[in-house]
């Protein structure tokens, strides 16, 4: 299954408000076409809040967000890429508990206006790719808590999305589980060569990223910056690690100068435990969410 390259992010002085709660203040962000980025931070420092603004779920306050150049906010851009240009993938599955495996990963090609044996193709063999040929046609309560992500990430993928974002994919799995879905989320990245957003608290996904940014009350400290190349006594507040070899490595800053790969790895702010609160942005609220195990 072949896919469209990347798509180019930007996110330029966004900020958002919710209820007179400031969840993301002047934030800024470049995505490089092709490049896995991880986004960490503290609970409610407004990772999702970012994540929902580049896919389109909530609208800036103030500020805006491109992709490949153009305005997302514009109704024809919009719509198009809910359709065409974006997937999600989200801690919890949120999968149609009364559709197959299969029917469930059918559903954004409905609103495409496909045809239904071509949906159905292309759910095939998209739970092909994810190692669940076997399980299409079990409901959701039939299926282990990682199939049920992996039935996930094929729907998020079943569109040949240009852009894959997911919102804490492995928070709801225990360890085994989480690193199979991680596999599978780098892998088909890899092969089709999507551009790649992760809100994660797991260090396992920023090790895997080409990059690693992070929000600090709802502004981010680490960030690959849309001006020039920052100096060496603003580094500190930089804080991006970048693989050599990656997207945004070999094209450099902005100003088209080299990125400084040398330093260490990115800030792992430590996960606050202390209560479930959302990162400004809406959350399932109606029950608690434990580790799920199963592949």
């Amino acid at each position: 299954m072949s896919a469209p390259a990347g798509a180019e992010v930007r996110v330029e002085g966004a900020a958002k408000s919710f209820g007179g709660v400031v969840a993301l203040r002047d934030a800024s962000l470049r995505v490089a076409a092709g490049e896995a980025v991880a986004i960490t931070g503290r609970s409610g420092s407004g990772k999702s809040t970012l994540l929902a603004l580049i896919g389109g779920l909530e609208q800036p306050d103030r500020g805006r967000v491109l992709i490949d150049g153009g305005a997302l906010w514009r109704q024809k851009a919009l719509a198009h890429a809910r359709r065409e240009v974006v997937g999600f993938v989200f801690q919890r599955h949120l999968l149609l508990e009364a559709l197959s495996a299969r029917a469930n990963v059918e559903v954004p090609l409905i609103g495409a206006g496909v045809h239904r044996a071509e949906r159905r193709r292309r759910a095939l063999e998209l739970l092909e790719e994810v190692g669940l040929a076997d399980r299409a046609e079990h409901l959701p309560s039939e299926l282990s808590g990682g199939e049920r992500q992996r039935v996930a990430v094929a729907r998020a993928l079943v569109n040949n999305p240009r852009l894959l974002l997911a919102d804490e994919p492995t928070g709801a799995l225990d360890s085994l589980t989480s690193e199979r879905v991680l596999d599978l989320l780098f892998r088909l990245r890899d092969q089709h060569g999507t551009t790649m957003i992760v809100v994660s608290y797991d260090a396992a996904v920023g090790a895997r990223a080409d990059r690693t940014v992070t929000l600090l009350d709802g502004t981010l400290a680490a960030e690959q910056s849309l001006t020039p190349a920052p100096t060496a006594g603003d580094e500190s507040l930089r804080r991006t690690a970048l693989r050599p070899g990656s997207p945004a490595a070999n094209a450099g800053a902005a100003d088209g100068s080299p990125v400084d790969t040398s330093s260490g790895a990115a800030d792992g702010s430590p996960r606050d435990t202390s209560s479930g609160a959302a990162d400004g942005s809406p959350r399932d609220t109606s029950s608690g969410v434990a580790a799920e195990g199963g592949a």
